[in-house]
C-alpha cells in the first residue's frame, strides 16, 4: 500500500496543543460590599455579615472537588481506543503541559488502510465550580451549533463539524463536560483518504460521547 500524506488540516493537529491558562475568580471588595439589605424577617444585614453567617452568597464561587488533573491516557478502556482509533498504540501519547496539575491531554491517532482517526482527551482544573461553569459556557459559544448530552457530568454538550480541504473531507466531533470544578474535553475526528469522504456524523458523535462518558466516570472515581 502506498504511503499517503495527511491533509494540511490534520498535519497541523500533530503540533502539541497550546496550554490554556486557568483564570481564577477574584472576589472584589469596595464600598458596596457592606451595603445594607433587608432579610425576610425585616432585620438589616450587610453583605459581609451574610457571607459570615452562611447567607445567600453563591457557594459555587468557592466550592471545588478536584485539585489536580487526572492522567488522561488511562481514563478510557483499551477496547474503546482500539474501537475508535484502529491501529493506534493504546498507551496514547500525553501532550506536554506547562502545568500538569491544571491541564493534561492525551492523544491517539492512526492510519489503517485509507482510514484515519484521531482522538484527544483533556482534563482541565479550575479554581471553583463557578469558574468551571463560566469556562464551560464560553466554550459552548465558541462551538455553537451542537446540543446538550443528558447525563454527562454536571453539564454536557456535543457538536460535530465537517471541513473540506483540497477536496478531502474531515468530520470532527467535540464533547465538553463539566464535573464540579473540572472540564473534560474530547475531540474525535476522521477521514477516508481513498474516497475523500469523512465518516458519518453519527459515527463521530457517538464515538466522542462514548469516550467522554468513560473519561467523566474515571474522573468521578478518582474523587472517591
Amino acid at each position: 500500500m502506498r504511503s499517503l500524506p495527511l491533509p494540511l488540516a490534520l498535519t497541523a493537529r500533530l503540533t502539541p496543543v497550546a496550554v490554556l491558562a486557568c483564570a481564577g475568580w477574584v472576589l472584589s471588595s469596595g464600598p458596596d460590599a457592606d451595603a445594607q439589605d433587608t432579610s425576610a424577617n425585616g432585620t438589616q444585614q450587610t453583605q459581609s455579615e451574610k457571607k459570615a453567617d452562611g447567607g445567600p452568597s453563591d457557594p459555587a464561587a468557592s466550592r471545588k472537588t478536584y485539585d489536580t488533573a487526572l492522567a488522561p491516557c488511562t481514563s478510557v478502556a483499551v477496547k474503546t481506543i482500539t474501537s475508535l482509533v484502529p491501529g493506534a498504540k493504546t498507551a496514547g501519547k500525553e501532550i506536554p503541559s506547562t502545568d500538569t496539575r491544571l491541564r493534561r491531554t492525551c492523544s491517539w491517532n492512526a492510519l489503517k488502510g485509507f482510514d484515519y482517526r484521531w482522538l484527544d482527551i483533556s482534563f482541565e482544573i479550575t479554581d471553583s465550580d463557578a469558574a468551571a461553569q463560566s469556562s464551560y459556557t464560553d466554550r459552548l459559544k465558541e462551538k455553537s451549533g451542537g446540543g446538550a448530552v443528558p447525563g454527562l457530568g454536571d453539564a454536557g454538550y456535543s457538536v460535530v463539524n465537517l471541513t473540506t480541504e483540497d477536496k478531502q473531507q474531515t468530520r470532527e466531533g467535540t464533547v465538553i463536560a463539566r464535573v464540579s470544578n473540572a472540564l473534560v474535553v474530547v475531540t474525535y475526528n476522521g477521514s477516508d483518504f481513498e474516497t475523500k469522504k469523512a465518516p458519518g456524523t453519527d459515527v463521530i458523535n457517538t464515538g466522542a460521547i462514548k469516550a467522554a462518558k468513560e473519561a467523566v466516570a474515571a474522573l468521578r472515581t478518582s474523587a472517591g
